[in-house]
Formats: structure tokens, sequence, C-alpha cells
């Protein structure tokens, strides 16, 4: 890719709780997803990160979850497919309506946690999700772990943005291992991971496997979350790739016949 999308998940205080630098993450990354609620997150808190992304000039994106406060949306639950699309619609509706108040686009949706790793073992609630977006508005795009759940979601005519992980571990056969508590991870070893995912290649436990990615994932959570941001940012820089927001990258993706 010649360009690529960084994006971090943030928003994620609630009431006097609260959790990461989000202002200093903004510095590096070009987009965010903001938490609706259900794993983190509150009107307040919501109404603040739109205002603070459009400050910081980087696209802002809903980041559903599962209803999970204490589990912070990172612990399995049974969930029918019809019920994880209301919960994805229930979640971008409140903060697209927010948005509107603040004149601020939301410009793409990204499950997480727990809510994000189901869906590529269950390709039907991804189709579920991606076929309530489509009635809610066709050109949202939806982040997604390049693989089942990214390629059910396209059958059904979403727009999609395959995304892959660079502070998180990857099993040898593909699958994303997201932990309750983020894990620690050397900015270095972070950054070569990033420009490897640039190059078609995803680094796992044991390997490597191919990869499609228009969005790189760095969790705003993660213990030194702000320099390691910094380190990614520079390496790709240095690698010639053009870190460009969501909506900008899936376009230089799609003129250059790489989406």
């Amino acid at each position: 890719m010649a360009a690529i999308d960084l994006n971090a998940d943030l928003g994620e205080s609630f009431g006097r709780w609260k959790l990461g630098d989000d202002r200093e993450v903004m510095r590096s990354v070009t987009s965010v997803n903001i938490a609706c609620g259900f794993h983190a997150g509150d009107p307040g808190t919501m109404r603040e990160s739109l205002l603070l992304a459009a400050e910081a000039g980087v696209a802002a994106g809903a980041h559903p979850g599962l209803p999970d406060l204490l589990g912070f949306g990172r612990r399995r639950m049974e969930v029918a497919p019809r019920d994880v699309a209301d919960y994805v619609i229930y979640q971008v509706g409140a903060l697209l309506a927010t948005a509107a108040t603040l004149g601020v686009t939301v410009t793409h949706v990204k499950p997480h946690g727990a809510l994000y790793t189901m869906l590529p073992e269950h390709p039907e609630a991804a189709e579920a999700v991606a076929r309530a977006l489509i009635a809610l508005d066709p050109a949202l795009p939806l982040v997604l772990l390049d693989g089942p759940a990214a390629d059910a979601a396209e059958a059904v005519g979403a727009v999609v943005a395959r995304e892959a992980f660079v502070d998180a571990d990857y099993s040898p056969d593909g699958r994303l291992l997201l932990h309750t508590i983020a894990t620690p991870h050397p900015p270095e070893e972070v950054a070569a991971r990033a420009v490897s995912i640039t190059r078609g290649r995803l680094i796992t436990q044991d390997g490597e496997l191919p990869v499609r990615a228009h969005t790189i994932c760095l969790h705003g959570d993660a213990p030194g979350a702000p320099e390691i941001g910094r380190a990614v940012r520079a390496a790709l820089e240095a690698a010639g790739v053009a870190v460009l927001p969501l909506p900008a990258t899936l376009a230089a993706c799609a003129a250059a016949g790489t989406d």
C-alpha cells in the first residue's frame, strides 16, 4: 500500500474514570474510533471526543461494543446476529446524533473488542451488521479485520476498510489475540510491524502471513500509546508511505487499484 490510515480507539473514559491520553495519541493517528457507551464512553465523553477529533483534524468513527462495561467489552458473549446488528445500530445512532449537533461528520464504524473478534468466526453476524449499516448509510465504511468478516460484509455490498493490528498479537493461523488488559510492546517492534503490513506481510507469533490493510490500529489504552504512535508514524513516513485519514486512504487505494 502506498497509503495507509492509522487509527486508535479513544473516548473510552467513563464518568470520573479516565483512560488514556487521547489528545496526545491524536497527534500521531489520522482516524479515531469513539466508544459509544456499551463497553466504555458516555454521552459527555462522546461529545468531547468528537470535538477533540475535529480540533485535531482526524477522521472520527463510531466504536460500538458488547454491553459489558465491567469487562471493557473484551469478554465473549453468546449473541444472535440480529442482536449484534441491533447493538451496533443503537450505538452508531447515538454517535451520529451527537455529531450532528456539533457539525462533525462520522466517517466510519469499527466494532470493538470481543464483538470485533467474534465476527470472523461468525460471518453471518458480520453480514447482519453490514446489512444494518447499509440500511442506515450505504456509504459508511465498516472497519473489519482482514479475512472472513471483511469478505462477508463485502459480499452483501458494504464498503469495507480492512484492518491489521501492530500492538496486539496474532496466532499462527491469523487469529487476533486480544486481552482484557492491553499488553505492552516495544515501540520499535510495533513500528517494524506497521511497515511490514504496508508491504503485505503480517507478523504472527511464529512467522508471517499475507495481509491486505487500509488501516492499522493502535490501542489508545496500551502502555506507552503516545510513544508507540510517534514511532509508527515516523517509520511509515520514512518508508515512503502516505499516512492519510481513512476516507482519503480508501480513495487513494481505489484510484491506485489496490483496494
